[in-house]
């Protein structure tokens, strides 16, 4: 008879799986069953490897199996699915995502002086996404990400492109203001990212620039330089969530300044215009006269 999991690891495996859907995480994927019976092939074929005794092989049976991946359906049945799972209208699914985070309590920055929650704006269709760092002192007062001066500055930047902002969907890393303008840690934005990669499949953007190292780094899971990281092209899959529409998978993703960094260092606007000529390629775009004059 197949050993039934008890109580209190149902009980543990269901709390574990709470904890990942406050930070947002919802999707998880069990390992392909046939990778695990081909391994036991090759293990039992390997002439050197250990005799099976009776009672492992009826530990390893079939009916044992089914048994087992029955009780694991039964615990991940208590967890929710994503609120936007399904929902094919970008509108209302982001604003299921906005519904979902609340007044988010789940790092520091909710008790170190944030005002609200930034969650995002512009075109829930748009083509093209811009994501920054963090909330600054201006966007925690507005609700708005980039609405001072290197908000300013991103809005030119995308005029430039022939473009109104109005088109393009712009979001943060993490969603809270850090005090002080700080950098934000990695803890936080482990915690917050996972809903932004809902936002993204729920946008299902063509491209998405990355707006300094912060940004860079946390979506490419890649510690390089700004130098290194420019100049060239990512396929870009939001960890931990799948799109509603099968035929998106994936948008490719771009690296470039960030715009408070150019207003301390202009001599560097002419390298980021580099970056958004190489996304207006990409995209199909051309530049209005004024741009390229």
């Amino acid at each position: 008879m197949a050993r039934v999991l008890d109580s209190q690891l149902k009980q543990a495996l269901a709390a574990r799986l709470r904890y990942y859907n406050e930070l947002g995480i919802y999707d998880f994927y069990r390992r392909d069953s046939s990778a695990a019976v081909a391994e036991s092939e090759v293990v039992s074929s390997h002439p050197a490897g250990p005799s099976i005794e009776p009672e492992q092989r009826e530990e390893m049976s079939p009916r044992k199996a089914t048994a087992r991946a029955v009780e694991e359906e039964s615990v991940l049945a208590v967890i929710p699915s994503r609120p936007e799972a399904g929902v094919s209208d970008p509108i209302k699914a982001l604003k299921l995502i906005r519904e979902d985070i609340g007044d988010c309590t789940r790092c520091r920055l909710a008790k170190q002086g944030r005002k609200q929650i930034v969650f995002g704006v512009g075109n829930p269709k748009a083509e093209l996404m811009f994501i920054g760092e963090a909330p600054g002192a201006d966007e925690d007062m507005q609700g708005e990400p980039f609405v001072g001066r290197a908000g300013q500055l991103l809005t030119n930047m995308i005029k430039a492109m022939g473009i109104e902002r109005e088109q393009v969907y712009i979001a943060n890393i993490i969603k809270c203001r850090p005090p002080n303008n700080r950098t934000p840690e990695r803890d936080e934005c482990e915690t917050c990212s996972p809903f932004l990669m809902r936002q993204i499949a729920t946008i299902q953007p063509k491209v998405i620039v990355a707006l300094g190292a912060v940004a860079a780094k946390t979506l490419l899971a890649i510690n390089d330089s700004m130098s290194n990281l420019r100049g060239r092209w990512y396929d870009f899959q939001p960890p931990g969530v799948r799109s509603s529409n099968p035929s998106w998978t994936s948008a490719k993703l771009a690296v470039t300044y960030h715009p408070a960094f150019l207003l301390r260092d202009p001599r560097q606007k002419k390298e980021a215009w580099k970056d958004l000529q190489m996304v207006m390629k990409e995209l199909g775009m051309k530049a209005p006269v004024k741009a390229t004059e």
